[in-house]
């Protein structure tokens, strides 16, 4: 049996009713995307008209939000009077973006604008004391904050000290106390009237912008796309409509800068979506302000210079490449320095880079399903700063909130915290979140939550049916690209792929239908797929290779039903670790233990299957390890359908070689026979390797041969020392039990070492004989 590394939640069918089923029909829509479509609440006409066609009429009036007349008119009042502008943005994607709408806004109505964006190390995160007056001593008479100034306070402060005027445009959640700010931009102001509180902070800049200049500018839309899917807010309502005319902007428009990254990216910008965006052109924002200033992606922005949007496109390029080399190195050592028995996972180290650290604990928790910190130490190992991120099970907000005097600075959500703390203070932080977890009952077992919108068969996966999938583009948070299962299906042609093999490829076959899969850096799990019933979820998408278009799923998660067989065998030996708890390894000959190291594992020598089932019962077995073959082959298929066995590991060591030596010819043992008569005694404890090469005897066969000697009476062993006996009694080899013995350990031998995984686990588990 194979878990599934998600706990997945398989939503019901709903009963659709009459008038949307006819809706559908009249849209040609397919009933099973009715369902999708019924699950995110768009059940009516105007509704599903809303979603699949969204209009500039679907945005909402940006004086609905508190303070935008007096932030509309306070702006134009600093134009009119030649005052200096400083739009304060954030080093993030979603700040960048957010900078760029707001200064081009400005500049249209004729303003005098900088912009500054923080750097991250020095700065830190929002509105900064030192930058605030060095501004301000440089000239500034009013401050623009975008994607950030809620939590301000300090910086805020003194700047009204100093008689300039700051505007806080923000989306980051509200705290109790608002600073002292001219005028507080923010879709969930509690005096504010604004609808839809999910914009990302370029959402605001963009209401701003509509508002200072009387109409849509549309030409902002590009911008306002990227930083919105960039911050991962719902893509529903408001944010849609935005993420959907600003993917079409982003197709046709013509921003030198943007268009170059495009290109230097690999992206087709005719068929640029939503995924191009979060996965390669909004980590390529974030890196700059990862690794350093943040400036340039907003010199990228609103260059006009191609030769200069070409030099910042391609170091951007180069900061994303650098940043995914750091991200690599520090997960390959974070992991190294796991422990997997932990409920979670706080690993630090002299050296890391912080800037990404926040990726590597989300890596990392992905991987293993448990809350995950990443810390960097400082060189005097004093202090330690990194993120945290977790599950869905564990608010590490509260969880962190609850000891906030062990942290220098603190600050996060349900999901995700940032820190700086006293190195001394890391152990008891670890032992703090053991604690609420076991004091909460906080089941982390299950993993996280893979929601499944659809259960298909293999047969329905049409490419018109995933054609009819990107009307509910654009995806994202709370409107997510839908995971299908596929129950009871077999998987053939299974493959590594990639440089590293970290890739698999393979089809599902139900029915006698086909579908394409491939599992990413899931190359290591070749070996789970074997007999069995399998169950796959994942994503549907369309493959075109050289004109031909096939169905593809690209795997999210995988389980299989009964029993497995994990090939451990000769040249597979150890291809992926065995699982330590809950696992039994079962010995048929005390000689065996020497042929592996280090088992923390139970262990136990076979002398009955009452002994077996004892252990098993006892000590809540799940998994078996046969070290070495029995003498009698059907003792295997006996204690593999013993209690509850989920997954058995065939080690197949043999001691002996039976299979490979045999049991000697004629020949052989006449020569082995002459040997003896003609010595007094033989040292066979010391000498028998000086005996097998006399004899040119392998030395195995040769103890075995020795052994039938014995046993037929023909020679004495006494103390290491073999002695012929005088006019033994005649009797053919086959009379010896060793003889008879090592026959069946030879057939055993044979089967169990040197058949392919498939029979042998369909000899295991079904009624065949060998």
């Amino acid at each position: 049996m194979k878990k599934a590394k998600y706990t997945w939640q398989l939503r019901e069918k709903s009963e659709l009713s009459e008038e949307f089923s006819e809706i559908l029909t009249n849209e040609k829509i397919n009933p099973l995307l009715g369902q999708l479509l019924w699950h995110r609440d768009i059940q009516t006409k105007d509704a599903l008209e809303r979603f699949l066609r969204p209009t500039v009429e679907n945005l909402y009036d940006p004086f609905l939000m508190h303070d935008m007349e007096k932030s509309v008119n306070r702006i134009q009042q600093a134009v009119a009077q030649g005052e200096k502008i400083l739009v304060y943005g954030d080093y993030d994607a979603d700040g960048i973006t957010s900078t760029t709408v707001m200064k081009e806004a400005i500049e249209l109505i004729g303003g005098e604008v900088e912009y500054f964006l923080p750097n991250r190390f020095i700065h830190g995160y929002g509105p900064n004391v030192s930058v605030f007056k060095e501004q301000i001593e440089n000239g500034i008479q009013l401050i623009v904050t975008v994607d950030n100034g809620v939590a301000g306070h300090e910086a805020i402060n003194y700047a009204a000290e100093q008689g300039i005027d700051v505007i806080v445009t923000d989306h980051h959640e509200l705290p109790p106390e608002l600073p002292n700010a001219f005028a507080i931009i923010h879709p969930k102001h509690p005096k504010g009237q604004y609808p839809f509180g999910e914009l990302a902070g370029v959402g605001v800049a963009f209401k701003v912008a509509t508002a200072l200049l009387g109409e849509l500018p549309v030409e902002f839309l590009d911008l306002v796309a990227i930083g919105t899917i960039a911050d991962l807010v719902s893509l529903t309502d408001e944010n849609r409509v935005l993420v959907k005319m600003g993917l079409e902007m982003l197709r046709n428009g013509e921003r030198i800068g943007l268009d170059t990254l495009i290109h230097l990216a690999e992206v087709k910008k005719e068929t640029l979506s939503e995924e191009n965006i979060g996965f390669t052109i909004a980590p390529r924002l974030n890196a700059l302000g990862r690794l350093g200033e943040a400036a340039p992606g907003v010199e990228l922005m609103t260059t006009f210079d191609e030769e200069e949007a070409e030099q910042i496109a391609t170091y951007i390029n180069s900061q994303n490449e650098e940043r995914k080399e750091i991200v690599a190195k520090i997960t390959k050592e974070a992991f190294e320095l796991i422990d997997p028995t932990e409920s979670i996972h706080i690993v630090a180290k002299q050296g890391w880079h912080e800037g990404v650290l926040g990726i590597v604990a989300g890596r990392i928790m992905q991987e293993t399903g448990k809350p995950t910190i990443v810390l960097t130490i400082d060189e005097n190992n004093e202090s330690a700063k990194g993120s945290g991120r977790s599950v869905s099970a564990l608010n590490l907000f509260d969880a962190l909130s609850e000891i906030r005097e062990e942290f220098t600075h603190f600050g996060g959500h349900h999901m995700a915290a940032g820190m700086t703390l006293p190195f001394s203070n890391i152990d008891t932080v670890k032992k703090h979140l053991i604690s609420y977890i076991e004091k909460n009952q906080i089941d982390l077992s299950q993993g996280q939550e893979l929601l499944i919108d659809e259960t298909l068969t293999v047969e329905e996966t049409t490419i018109s049916f995933i054609q009819q999938l990107k009307i509910l583009a654009p995806f994202g948070t709370d409107n997510p690209v839908p995971n299908f299962l596929f129950k009871d299906v077999s998987i053939e042609q299974i493959r590594q792929i990639g440089a590293d093999k970290s890739h698999l490829k393979f089809q599902l076959s139900q029915a006698g239908a086909k579908l394409d899969a491939i599992a990413f850096q899931m190359g290591n799990q070749a070996d789970e797929f074997g007999l069995g019933t399998t169950n796959v979820a994942g994503q549907l998408s369309i493959n075109e290779w050289n004109g031909n278009k096939k169905p593809q799923l690209m795997v999210s998660d995988f389980s299989i039903d009964g029993v497995q067989l994990f090939d451990f065998r000769g040249k597979n030996a150890r291809q992926k670790e065995i699982p330590v708890s809950n696992t039994l390894y079962i010995y048929f000959s005390s000689d065996s233990k020497k042929l592996i190291d280090d088992v923390t594992s139970e262990q136990l020598l076979f002398n009955d299957l009452d002994d077996v089932i004892e252990r098993i019962e006892k000590r809540a077995i799940q998994q078996l390890v046969f070290v070495d073959c029995p003498d009698d082959i059907d003792l295997l298929k006996q204690i593999t359908q013993l209690g509850k066995i989920q997954r058995v590991y065939m080690l197949g060591r043999s001691q002996e070689d039976a299979y490979l030596n045999g049991t000697g010819t004629r020949e052989q043992y006449a020569q082995l026979y002459k040997f003896v008569r003609q010595q007094e005694q033989v040292d066979v404890r010391y000498k028998l390797n000086v005996v097998a090469q006399h004899l040119k005897i392998q030395e195995k066969l040769l103890i075995f041969m020795i052994q039938v000697f014995f046993d037929l009476g023909f020679v004495t062993i006494e103390n290491g020392v073999l002695r012929k006996v005088d006019n033994p009694e005649n009797h053919p080899l086959t009379e010896s039990k060793v003889y008879q013995t090592r026959l069946k350990r030879i057939k055993t031998e044979e089967f169990l070492l040197y058949s392919n995984r498939e029979t042998l686990q369909q000899w295991l588990w079904n009624e065949e004989e060998v």
